[in-house]
């Protein structure tokens, strides 16, 4: 059994993740912005760096997935600002807590994105490519050295995540507008989208507890699917029309950056380091994972 103290615990991600941690016998504390209402939630202020070292001496592991979501639309240039702000802040306050523990947790698992890599269509990528352009590639690139400063012996796993299909988070948006009737093929419909489904990524960042990987690691699915196959599926799975195209220069117009980063992005990123560690995916395809959280809702 470990103690794991877990940022953003309450969100898309971090619900899953608690529960699946919970559900292994693992102890796990969670950090809140507001008046902690249970045993388990601790009080903190990262926008002023403040956490209690000593906090950090009694935990095994910690894991941030805190940062402002990137589904919220559109990216106007203040919240463009609060994107990096948001993820620097939380990631460098833990880091530096870290630091000043006399006893450092073993293992610092943080989040990134698959932004890093950008658009690059007819390419193979695994976390050795290089940063590709645009804005998520500077915003995680400086993300995942604010991870950096945490000590030396601390193991650092900086997880990379692609879209995560589940109930929430960057899929929200498709799931709602399919639902009345308006579920749309995304410009060609022939982009790449790295997805994985909600469970996987809880699975996959349990994983790294224990693992002995370290740097950035991609967590991504293990069979490339297009926009148009994801988004088809979801319409015929949930039994709606699929008749309506979005052109890519009105997903520009509406969208700005945030339109061609997150939908016109063509990246087929593969799992490369957790496959050979050896994890195993439950939902070894965009439609199994599609079918899992639609048999929920």
């Amino acid at each position: 059994m470990l103690r794991v103290l877990v940022s953003g615990a309450s969100g898309f991600i971090g619900t899953e993740l608690t529960r699946q941690l919970r559900e292994d016998g693992h102890e796990v504390l969670e950090l809140v912005r507001r008046q902690p209402r249970a045993e388990n939630e601790i009080n903190w202020a990262p926008t002023a760096r403040i956490l209690d070292s000593s906090l950090i001496d009694s935990v095994d592991a910690v894991i941030n997935l805190s940062g402002a979501s990137l589904a919220r639309l559109p990216w106007t240039s203040s919240y463009k600002k609060e994107i990096l702000r948001s993820r620097l802040q939380t990631t460098q306050g833990l880091a530096e807590a870290m630091s000043m523990a006399s006893k450092p947790p073993e293992v610092f698992l943080s989040a990134s994105a698959v932004g890093y890599y950008g658009d690059r269509p007819g390419e193979r990528l695994t976390e050795a490519s290089p940063r590709g352009k645009g804005f998520l590639g500077g915003v995680v690139e400086q993300w995942e050295q604010a991870a950096q400063i945490r000590p030396a012996k601390t193991r650092l796993v900086t997880f990379r995540t692609g879209l995560v299909i589940g109930n929430g988070g960057s899929l929200g948006p498709v799931i709602a507008l399919t639902r009345f009737g308006l579920g749309s093929r995304f410009g060609t419909g022939g982009d790449i989208w790295p997805w994985i489904s909600l469970y996987d990524e809880a699975a996959a960042i349990r994983h790294l507890l224990t693992s002995k990987l370290s740097g950035p690691v991609n967590l991504v699915g293990p069979t490339p699917a297009t926009s148009d196959r994801i988004t088809r599926y979801v319409a015929r799975r949930m039994h709606r029309w699929y008749n309506l195209v979005v052109p890519t220069f009105a997903i520009t117009l509406a969208l700005q950056d945030a339109g061609p980063e997150l939908l016109l992005s063509s990246q087929q990123i593969l799992p490369e380091k957790l496959l050979a560690d050896g994890f195993t995916f439950r939902h070894r395809t965009a439609e199994e994972a599609i079918d899992a959280f639609l048999m929920k809702d």
